[in-house]
């Protein structure tokens, strides 16, 4: 009986799911079995996934039912004591597992282990990183924002799964945020303070949809206050703030991408990011955006997106100038 069980829902992911497998097969933590969830692929994940010759991976196939119904399709043939998510195009550090479930096993208390994350584009460059220090009853400070950033970083003990249920299927997005929070309302989280999660955020993917991301977050947000008691309420116009205001991040990072959306609705964005939470005028972060949504109304969404990618190399030349 394997310990751990990485279960990786896969839907059309020939070009990356060999990488993905791989970065877990190069885990110094070895007994492990992984579930590939073939979600309905059209094209040739399977036949790539065949390539694979380990005993310690699984594949089941089934119909579409997006990221939930494969996660859930998943959890039905894990037989280790603990599971991990892995997107089928994101990526591992070799110590992952390892770093995680020694963190489990120091704080026996704790139903979730969690790392820092780089977010990588779609060329595996790297774009930005998170480092959260949240640790035992976090659920208040997930609420503000899902600070895990993606459904590839924790590592969940079995039984915290089984207290919680299955993934909602319901939620067109978001629905990792959805089960953190449903996790850290019951139990302690801890976090490995080192990047060992590549997140690969690709905008140009057909269902990278900002009003659906939106719509979703809003939904999980009110789903998430009903049991939150009355003198954390407050909390609310702070989470709405972060919702909207992330979702202007989002057109700004795929502006070309994103190019048939309406710039009222980003400026409607914006203008709910202040509304909800006016303290955010006092801070520079704020202006910054709305400097950004000015030029793009003036210079257009690809002269922007131009201009941006040129602040960034200059950027990266300059940190390669004053290093050693």
């Amino acid at each position: 009986m394997p310990k751990i069980s990485v279960i990786i829902p896969a839907y059309n992911a020939e070009r990356t799911i060999l990488e993905t497998i791989n970065s877990v097969l190069k885990q110094t933590f070895s007994d492990l079995e992984i579930i590939v969830i073939n979600d309905g692929s059209t094209d040739r994940t399977v036949e790539v996934i065949q390539n694979v010759d380990d005993a310690r991976l699984k594949v089941y196939s089934y119909e579409n039912s997006r990221a939930s119904g494969a996660r859930n399709h998943g959890i039905s043939h894990a037989v280790g004591d603990f599971i991990s998510f892995l997107d089928a195009d994101d990526l591992w550090t070799p110590d992952k597992l390892e770093l995680q479930l020694a963190a489990l096993n120091h704080y026996p208390e704790a139903g979730v282990a969690y790392s820092w994350t780089y977010t990588i584009d779609d060329k595996g460059e790297l774009l930005k990183p998170f480092e959260p220090l949240y640790e035992g009853n976090v659920y208040t400070d997930l609420l503000l924002a899902n600070f895990l950033t993606n459904g590839s970083n924790p590592l969940i003990r079995k039984a915290a799964i089984a207290s919680i249920g299955e993934f909602d299927t319901t939620l067109r997005s978001g629905e990792d945020w959805d089960y953190w929070l449903r996790l850290a309302y019951k139990w302690p989280f801890v976090v490995v303070k080192q990047h060992q999660i590549f997140y690969r955020r690709s905008v140009t993917s057909k269902s990278f949809k900002l009003q659906i991301i939106r719509e979703a977050s809003l939904a999980i947000l009110d789903k998430a206050m009903k049991v939150l008691p009355l003198e954390l309420q407050y909390l609310k116009k702070h989470s709405l703030s972060n919702i909207y205001r992330y979702n202007v991040e989002l057109y700004l990072d795929s502006i070309d991408n994103n190019s048939t959306v309406d710039i009222k609705y980003v400026i409607g964005n914006l203008l709910s990011y202040i509304r909800s939470r006016p303290q955010t005028l006092k801070e520079i972060y704020t202006y910054k955006l709305i400097i950004k949504i000015l030029l793009i109304i003036v210079l257009s969404p690809k002269l922007m997106s131009r201009l941006l990618q040129f602040i960034k190399k200059s950027k990266q030349m300059k940190n390669l100038q004053v290093q050693p």
